[in-house]
């Protein structure tokens, strides 16, 4: 059964709150062992800015995949 496009929308976009949920639980629980004490709205921020860095990294690894691709054609 093929998956409609409101559901892989849904689908994403929980994917992303979940990885940002987990991502700024473990800020919170980690980085008081290494000294660093933060709020919780600078751990929500952090999460947003390590949210953004791996956004361009993954599109930045699929023009290099594809441009291999294209080379290989």
């Amino acid at each position: 059964m093929k998956q409609s496009r409101a559901m892989s929308l849904v689908e994403a976009v929980v994917n992303v709150a979940v990885g940002y949920g987990v991502a700024v639980a473990t800020q919170i629980l980690i980085f008081p062992v290494f000294g660093l004490h933060t709020t919780l709205a600078q751990n929500l921020k952090i999460g947003a800015v390590h949210g953004g860095e791996r956004r361009a990294f993954l599109r930045s690894e699929a023009a290099v995949r594809g441009a291999k691709g294209a080379i290989r054609s």
